[in-house]
Formats: structure tokens, sequence, C-alpha cells
């Protein structure tokens, strides 16, 4: 993999595997940016001086801690908590939770090194972190969710605060974990510091459009991609993977945009519905009663469940994944463009392969990586501290309108970086060369710390 690198990246690459050994996605997350970040350097020697790469690979700091809890049958169980602190040149710490039994820390920090570039590019004045834990909410009662939730803030709230890290949720981190997550900080500081986590109820200090920021930012960035073309998601089939918060919101964009979403899946399979996905259904379905995929075929007479197998495998003009990291594979890539496909926009964090993505590249698709088109949530998140700081509310109209600008411009650093460096229309590039040039720039200014 490290072919491609010039000898000096390569050393630093290697350097940091040999740090970081046994850390594949955290592996694959830094040399795409290394990658990507050389006609950068070539620009600025002084970069290179000041050791900027050899830091930023390195997270400020790294936490992880035992969570003990009971079950609602009295037994004790014990999980991890994770929480890396990545880069905060730029601001306070800020990136979600995620509790998910494939957490660990290797998938922390190649989510908290992928959040330092995506922060950068809205503009907003944040850093990058990410955290969470082997946790399965999944299954678990209410209350088995809050004892979890209430130990594992017992002992994270003390690296937290809304000048120096800023959570927010993430996989099988929703409206329930939040609530109980802040409550336990603000018992045990004394503090109603609003601004500390982001995703809150809208009653209690949310912001309006934070649920639906990632999936509608997806969208509003392939909307920004295909007007480059003169073209539009209006009229076309989207293939979308997924049911939780990113694919139901980007289902729903799409929808209101004029295109039509035929997919949604979990861990089981996926369904195909060639009325067009029943968005009140699926929000029913997966917001209200947590249940599987499946059930949608169940209750929608046009759609149909296939277990196992590929998403990918359905045709369409859009593909926006949703759901996990490298979901989608060189074999997806093929079968996608055998079947017409024109765009991808990565909803979840780096869901496709670094083969598939060279594949789309080849093949002249438009692809946005998930630093850029799912920007929105943090984007939003970020607006919601701002309301905290200033204790006001904005609606959810004058929020997206908001929303939509921040990805417009994330769009522009993307494609003028791309073009300034000599990659025109290559947003991996561009998105990873217009961050890393933001941070860096930082973390020359403020020496060598």
């Amino acid at each position: 993999m490290t072919s491609s690198l010039s000898p000096a990246l390569r050393l630093i690459y290697n350097d940091a595997i040999a740090r970081n050994a046994h850390e594949p996605v955290f592996h694959q997350a830094l040399h795409e940016v290394l990658e990507s970040i050389a006609p950068v350097l070539e620009n600025h020697p002084e970069f290179v001086d000041a050791g900027i790469v050899e830091r930023l690979v390195e997270p400020e700091r790294q936490i992880m801690f035992r969570v003990p809890w009971h079950d609602d049958t009295g037994t004790v169980r014990v999980n991890r908590g994770f929480r890396v602190q990545f880069n905060s040149a730029l601001g306070p710490y800020k990136g979600g939770l995620r509790f998910h039994p494939s957490v660990n820390l290797g998938i922390v920090k190649f989510l908290g090194f992928e959040q330092i570039f995506k922060n950068a590019l809205t503009g907003q004045g944040i850093g990058g972190a990410k955290g969470g834990s082997d946790f399965d909410p999944h299954g678990k009662s209410d209350a088995e969710v809050m004892r979890f939730c209430q130990s594992f803030m017992s002992e994270l709230y003390r690296h937290l605060g809304e000048h120096t890290d800023v959570p927010a949720g993430d996989m099988g981190v929703g409206a329930r974990e939040i609530g109980f997550l802040f409550g336990q900080y603000r018992r045990l500081t004394n503090r109603h510091e609003s601004g500390m986590f982001t995703g809150k109820g809208i009653q209690w200090g949310g912001a309006e459009v934070r649920t639906e920021a990632t999936g509608y930012g997806t969208v509003f960035f392939a909307q920004e991609m295909l007007g480059v073309r003169k073209d539009s998601v209006e009229g076309k089939r989207a293939i979308v993977s997924g049911s939780g918060n990113v694919a139901i919101y980007a289902i729903e964009k799409l929808q209101q945009l004029g295109a039509k979403p035929i997919t949604a899946s979990d861990s089981g399979g996926y369904i195909i519905d060639e009325g067009g996905i029943d968005l009140e259904l699926l929000k029913q379905l997966k917001e209200v009663e947590r249940a599987r995929i499946s059930e949608y075929a169940l209750r929608r007479p046009s759609a149909r469940y296939v277990m196992g197998g590929s998403v990918w495998d359905v045709p369409g003009e859009l593909a926006f994944p949703c759901a996990t990291q490298n979901e989608l594979t060189l074999t997806d890539a093929r079968t996608l463009l055998n079947n017409g496909l024109q765009l991808v926009a990565e909803g979840a964090n780096m869901p496709c392969t670094p083969d598939a993505v060279e594949t789309f590249q080849a093949a002249d698709v438009l692809f946005a990586p998930g630093k850029a088109a799912n920007a929105g949530g943090v984007a939003t998140s970020a607006l919601e501290m701002s309301q905290n700081a200033a204790r006001q509310r904005w609606d959810f109209s004058s929020s997206e309108d908001k929303l939509h600008e921040i990805m417009r411009g994330v769009h522009a650093s993307a494609w003028e970086a791309a073009e300034f460096y000599g990659r025109p229309g290559d947003y991996v590039v561009g998105a990873n060369a217009a961050g890393f040039k933001r941070v860096a720039d930082a973390m020359l200014a403020q020496g060598v710390i």
C-alpha cells in the first residue's frame, strides 16, 4: 500500500503503522490522507520543517477505561470505553460517541482521524475526536441503557467541557442515550453546560435539523457535484444502504428533491421497494419500534426483502452508502458501474474500500468522500453549540438554510483545492488537501505542542 507514497511520507506512514499495530482501518485512513496531501507539502515546505504530519498522525490524547454496570437481572457487566482526542488546533475536540460491539481503539482512532479533516472543512472552528464503547444498546431495556450511560459518563466527564471536548451521537447513540449521558454529566459537574454535548432534545438545548443534518448534508453535497455537470438528483433511482439516522434522512431529502430512493438495509439484509421507500413506515420501524428492516417488506406490498447479499446489486444512478466502513467493495463497485451508476456520496465514514474508490474515479463517476459529504452532521452540531452559547433557538427553515450554505462551502473548498493542486474533479484529494491545509496553518502558528 505504501508504494504510492513519497519516501518521506512512507517513513511517517510506516512509523505510524508500527506504533498502531493491528488497527487496519486506521492504517487505511492514514494512507488515504497522506497520499492526498503530498502536493500541499510540496507547496509548503514549512509544514515539513515543523513536523506537522508527524504530529498530526499521533493523537493528542487517547483515553480507554472500564465501564462496569448492572443488567436487569443484577448481573455485573463490563465494557470498554474510549475517547481519542486527536487534534484541537482549530478548536475544542468535536466528534461522536459510537456504541457497537465492533468498537475498539483502532476503530475510534480511524474515526477521530477522519473527524479532523471533516471538521476543518466545515469552517466552524472545531477540532477532531471520536469515542464510544463495545456496548450494544440493541435489545437492552431503557434501565440497562441508563445504567451503562451513567457508568460510562462517570469516567469520561472529567475529560469533557464546552471549551475542551464536545461529544455527540453516532451509531448506537441516539436521543435516549444522549439524554442519559448529558444527565449524568450535569449531575456530576453541577453545571447545566448545554454546549458540552450536541444532538440533545429540542426542548432542552438541541438544535433543529441536527437529527436530519448528516443525511440532508450528504444529499446537498451530491446535488452540488451534479450541478457542476449541469445535472441534478431529480428523476434518478437512488440506492441507499443502512436504515439508521443517516440513511433515513438521506432518503427524505432525496425524495424532497425528486429522486427515487428504493432501498434500505441492516445487518440482516436489505429491502427493495420499486414504488419508492415509504418514509413514514421506515421511520416507524426504525425510530419507534427499533425493528429489523425485514419487517418493512411484511407491511409494504410493493417491497421485497433479500436476506444477506449486497444492496449494491440493485441498479440505480445514485449510490449512498450510509451504513458502516468498508461496506462497498471492488466487486460491488463493478456491479454498480455495469448498472449505470453516475454518482457515489458517502453518508457513512469510509464505507467504500480503496479499490472501489479507484474504480469509481477511473470510470469518471462522481465520488464524494465521507469527510466532505457527511460533514453536515458535525457542522450542525457546531451550530447547536453556537445557539447554546447565545441561549438562542433557530427555527427549522433557517437552520436548514445554514446547513445548505455550509455544504455548498464544503463542496467549494474541496473542488477548488483539487483544481489548485492539479487534480480537478478529485474530491478525495480536494477534501483532504483543503482540510489538512487549514489544520496545518493553525498548528504552525501555535508552535510545537
